[in-house]
């Protein structure tokens, strides 16, 4: 049975998420592998990849919040956001202090109503939005509600500001610069983008990117591969006894004291993983999503006989 777990990688910029998942399939041998949240293709930064069972937990990971660093250029707007975009319009950059850049960002803390972008991977109709972007059709994107943590000016360096943003899943940064841009009366575009954090995890332990490019043997890949419940690091684990093991394996809820309605659980039973569970009023835990690797298996390289 092939392996499962998270890999920690660097995506480079100028590639697509799509391909840093097709070049490690390749390198892995292995079919079932995915990643944990779509970066743009200028952007680079934290890919978390799901391999094998993994995969089953992709929601999970994809769900947590994010951090980025980005550099935005003012008194530019472009077709995409960025500055790989077609330019649409130029405008003079008032002289803005820190001051009065903290003021606005303030005002864009908390839950915020965001419209996706054209040139995004949300789906209309059955066709990617950048498709039908870059085949000169726009249609219209019911805005929707996220949320930003914290906004920190790194650096003001006119007509540049960089800026370190916490937030949550679904959360677009080239839209919030395109609209911070807007309410400071310029416009506004990102000239670099870079995803530092998901969940618990940060850039600094992901496998570099040009290291990753490099690669011919995938032995130092497998090394670094993390358990799949380290895609579940931010929820509670719960051990079940030795007779709600089989029961919740095999779909059904089992006692289990302390757990909290509609909070979900990374659960474990006889040493191993089991899968996600949801407490409900009743004390009892309820199986969301199974798996079934057990923790000797996941150790295993592809073509390692069981």
């Amino acid at each position: 049975m092939d392996r499962s777990g998270l890999l920690l990688v660097e995506k480079g910029q100028g590639v697509t998420s799509f391909q840093v998942v097709a070049h490690l399939r390749r390198l892995l041998g292995v079919h079932k592998i995915g990643h944990g949240g779509t970066l743009d293709p200028h952007a680079s930064g934290l890919l978390p990849i799901l391999v094998g069972e993994g995969t089953k937990l992709t929601q999970f990971l994809t769900e947590q919040d994010k951090e980025y660093e980005v550099t935005l250029l003012f008194g530019v707007k472009t077709d995409t956001l960025d500055v790989t975009g077609r330019v649409l319009e130029e405008r003079p950059v008032p002289d803005l202090t820190e001051g009065a850049i903290q003021g606005l960002l303030e005002r864009s803390l908390g839950e915020i109503a965001q419209v996706p972008p054209m040139f995004s991977a949300l789906h209309h109709q059955g066709r990617r939005l950048h498709e039908l972007a870059r085949s000169g059709v726009t249609v219209e994107r019911p805005p929707r509600t996220v949320r930003i943590h914290t906004i920190e000016l790194i650096k003001l360096a006119l007509p540049r500001l960089s800026l370190r943003i916490a937030c949550g899943k679904g959360t677009y940064i080239r839209s919030l610069c395109a609209d911070l841009g807007e309410v400071m009366g310029c416009g506004a575009t990102v000239e670099t983008l870079i995803r530092t954090r998901v969940g618990r995890f940060a850039l600094a332990e992901a496998v570099p990117w040009r290291e990753l490019g490099e690669l011919l043997d995938p032995t130092p890949l497998w090394d670094r591969l993390l358990p799949p419940e380290g895609a579940l690091a931010h929820l509670a684990a719960v051990v079940l006894s030795e007779g709600t093991v089989a029961p919740f394996c095999h779909g059904q809820a089992v006692p289990s004291d302390g757990v909290n309605s509609d909070q979900l659980y990374r659960v474990m039973g006889h040493g191993i993983f089991l899968g996600v569970g949801a407490g409900t009023e009743k004390s009892t835990l309820r199986p969301i999503r199974l798996f079934h690797a057990s923790a000797d298996k996941s150790r295993r390289h592809p073509g390692e006989r069981a």
